[in-house]
């Protein structure tokens, strides 16, 4: 049932209001006949020398801009106060607002009005106030999950030699969370609830780092309702990751399972929603696109790892001029097949229906791996037109034939 809006945004200005309970709120969407002015904005409460401040974060489509607001009044006004009235008087579709003890979304409906969602936390939780952003963290370091993955030790502490896994684990969240936000506010995923959780599968998980983390964030951090399936070839891996579910507290009856299976032929019912891959080898990569695209997964997150496919391809094959001056370098020739490879990819699913992304979500010193694929169904399959075009000549003027369009067909 909706409600009036005004009197929905009341109540959450309280809860932004709070610095001692606001752990982190998101604005974000627009709402019918309106563009407000930010993509997005984020605001949470740091500690600073001069005291406690709110923090805004704002986004418009190319970077980010931060912004610290005092809590004291001066000259009888406060500067938090109006940050967060200003923001409330953006046209924004949706906050996502969460407090020491509760999650709250916000959503305005076609008819202006507002639907509220309020789920109970399990137990309270305890905010970071660091001003830091770097330490900024979606999950501490201490968090049980890291502690059993063996990531932090006992005390909650983070091994040196497992500090570029924890910043690959957390650019992952940080990623998630907004392709997860971003899909819920424009429609492309469902909301889910106790009854219908949201399904998820971790396709080629290994020991799973990833398949606890997204868990442990969208439902302990994010209070979203998921079932999670990790899905790897070996037994051994299930046996392990199924004995630290259990451990976590979250194994089959809590949410998070793990099966036995190739990609390419693994049937989970019902299907997935999403689907995440991250660093599957070669053409597990197209296998797992292509599964999600079988499912008719809504939102696809793929980190592609070795590209050896099109690059064994091109080696065969004459190179079209005038490129034979890239490709007579082998590092060079292996660089292009991997651009060649993540572009084709790319036109492939938006053939399918997928809005897509190329994105970089970590920095390449942590990994050289580090490009994933972001899809989220928006439409109907593509069959023609200027999409089909511009694949059909670069593969026509390389002479390749890649591995997911050889999937796909088969599906």
């Amino acid at each position: 049932m909706g409600e009036p809006l005004l009197r929905a945004l009341n109540r959450m200005r309280d809860h932004l209001l709070d610095p001692d309970a606001l752990v982190k709120a998101v604005a974000s969407g627009r709402q019918k006949g309106s563009r407000p002015t930010w993509r997005r904005a984020e605001l949470r409460y740091v500690d600073l020398k001069a005291g406690r401040h709110l923090q805004v974060t704002t986004y418009d489509e190319t970077q980010a801009h931060t912004a610290n607001h005092a809590l004291a009044p001066s000259d009888g006004q406060s500067a938090a106060r109006d940050a967060v009235d200003t923001l409330l008087d953006e046209p924004f579709a949706n906050w996502h607002v969460d407090t020491t003890t509760q999650t709250h979304q916000l959503r305005v409906t076609k008819k202006l009005e507002a639907v509220v969602h309020t789920t109970d936390r399990a137990e309270p939780v305890e905010v970071e106030r660091g001003h830091d952003r770097d330490k900024s963290r979606l999950l501490p370091e201490d968090d049980p999950v890291f502690v059993a993955l063996g990531i932090s030790d006992e005390s909650g502490r983070l091994k040196p030699s497992r500090q570029a896994k924890y910043r690959q684990v957390e650019e992952f969240l940080r990623l998630l969370d907004s392709s997860v936000t971003d899909a819920l506010d424009k429609g492309h995923l469902r909301r889910p609830t106790v009854e219908e959780p949201l399904r998820i599968a971790d396709l080629g998980c290994g020991n799973a780092y990833l398949t606890f983390a997204a868990e442990r964030f969208l439902s302990g951090v994010r209070g979203l309702p998921v079932r999670l399936t990790g899905v790897d070839v070996k037994e051994q891996s299930r046996e392990h990751n199924a004995t630290i579910a259990e451990r976590l507290g979250v194994g089959a009856r809590q949410g998070v399972s793990f099966v036995v299976g190739t990609i390419g032929a693994v049937e989970l019912d019902p299907a997935p929603e999403v689907v995440l891959a991250l660093h599957a080898c070669d053409t597990a990569t197209d296998e797992a696109l292509a599964q999600a695209v079988s499912w008719g997964a809504q939102l696809v997150l793929a980190a592609p790892c070795c590209h050896h496919d099109i690059a064994a391809q091109l080696r065969r094959s004459p190179t079209p001029s005038p490129y034979a001056m890239i490709t007579r370098h082998g590092i060079l020739r292996e660089r292009l097949a991997d651009t060649l490879t993540d572009a084709l990819r790319a036109s492939l699913m938006r053939q399918q229906g997928y809005r897509v992304d190329v994105v970089q979500f970590v920095e390449s010193q942590h990994t050289p791996r580090n490009t994933m694929l972001r899809a989220v169904r928006a439409g109907a399959p593509v069959k023609g037109g200027s999409v089909r075009k511009e694949y059909d000549d670069l593969v026509d003027t390389w002479g390749i034939s890649p591995a997911l369009a050889r999937l796909l067909d088969a599906h």
